[in-house]
């Protein structure tokens, strides 16, 4: 199969040209009809050579992904199936804010990181997803915003969908370099938020490439006894080696970091968590911000339930009076599959049935 010429940087397109025997300056002129103008037909391409066209055809596709599945919640926010060109499908959601237009991207089929609350990691990761399938999931929303309402466009990203980014780094990276580029997407690198489980050393990788490029951490429990029984990942990375990495990153960056933790009635949700959270980020208070999220249930985790209303006033009152910043996230999409991997699994399970039928 021809992969998406969306995979590849500026610097990559360039390079790939250059070697076909074309000028370099071809690749801005490419990108700025990609990008810029965003043909949906290399043949549209009008200031481009045939013969360049023609080189583009035989080696790359446009779009490798098909909308199977939209839907759109009363608060606007919309939730993407995409089926890929092998067949794998996977979820991309548009969220509205008040600051703009955010986008969450999947970054694998499938999740191995296995915790015990997620819809995604109800299907084992198949595979990565390449450069330009993550991509593609922006430039599809961006679709179809541009034939809605033309002058809306996407402004923020989170990289927060099905798989572990910092397990498809490579690919990760050349995402957020073809998004965050001023000739491309020219998606601000503050307007950009990869959330990782807790793969340590991918932490002090990032932390080694300058990006402005914002990080949250996955931590859902402030002991190793409680995240252990509800991420197994921290049996690999327990709390004292992340949050080394954690104190490496903000070292080289002094840029602020936000900790996920999503609330589950009666299990890490008392009083208690809450003050040892706050003594796990008493040294980095100045560089901390606590997202406290209500938890979507999951058919399939029947044992977690969403915390009660007072219980997260209660967790957020503590962590306030310890001095971390801290805000609840409010719910997008309650109306429909807004749990992350809902949709695909529901889809998958529907047409498992209908092909027994």
């Amino acid at each position: 199969m021809k992969t998406s010429i969306f995979g590849l940087t500026l610097e990559q397109l360039t390079a790939w040209l250059i070697d076909k025997g074309q000028k370099k300056y071809r690749a801005e002129q490419i990108w700025d009809w990609l990008y810029i103008k965003r043909i949906t037909e290399f043949s549209q391409m009008n200031n481009i050579s045939k013969e360049c066209i023609q080189l583009l055809e035989e080696h790359f596709v446009l779009y490798t992904l098909e909308q199977s599945v939209k839907q759109e919640s009363a608060d606007g926010t919309i939730k993407f199936l995409f089926k890929m060109q092998d067949g794998n499908l996977i979820e991309t959601v548009l969220m509205r804010f008040k600051y703009g237009l955010s986008v969450c991207v999947t970054t694998q089929v499938g999740c191995n990181i296995g915790c015990s609350f997620c819809a995604s990691g109800l299907l084992k990761k198949s595979r990565d997803l390449n450069s330009g399938e993550i991509v593609e999931q922006i430039m599809k929303v961006q679709q179809h915003l541009d034939a809605v309402k033309k002058e809306e466009r996407v402004s923020h990203i989170v990289v927060m969908g099905i798989g572990e980014p910092f397990d498809n780094y490579t690919n990760l990276m050349n995402f957020l370099s073809v998004v965050n580029s001023q000739k491309g997407l020219a998606i601000g690198a503050r307007h950009i938020t990869v959330s990782t489980s807790g793969i340590v050393p991918k932490i002090y990788d990032y932390a080694d490439e300058g990006l402005q490029v914002n990080l949250a951490i996955s931590i859902h429990a402030p002991t190793n006894e409680l995240r252990t029984r509800i991420m197994k990942i921290n049996k690999a990375y327990p709390i004292e080696k992340l949050m080394a990495a954690i104190d490496y990153y903000l070292e080289k960056t002094n840029r602020r970091i936000t900790f996920e933790y999503i609330l589950l009635h009666d299990v890490n949700d008392h009083v208690e968590e809450a003050l040892q959270l706050a003594k796990l980020l008493e040294n980095k208070r100045h560089l901390s911000y606590v997202n406290l999220i209500p938890y979507n249930p999951v058919d399939e985790h029947g044992q977690y339930q969403q915390s009660k209303p007072e219980a997260i006033s209660a967790f957020y009152d503590a962590l306030k009076k310890k001095g971390i910043n801290c805000g609840v996230r409010h719910e997008q999409g309650a109306d429909i599959d807004a749990a992350c991997g809902q949709l695909r699994s529901k889809q998958i399970k529907k047409t498992a049935k209908e092909t027994v039928k």
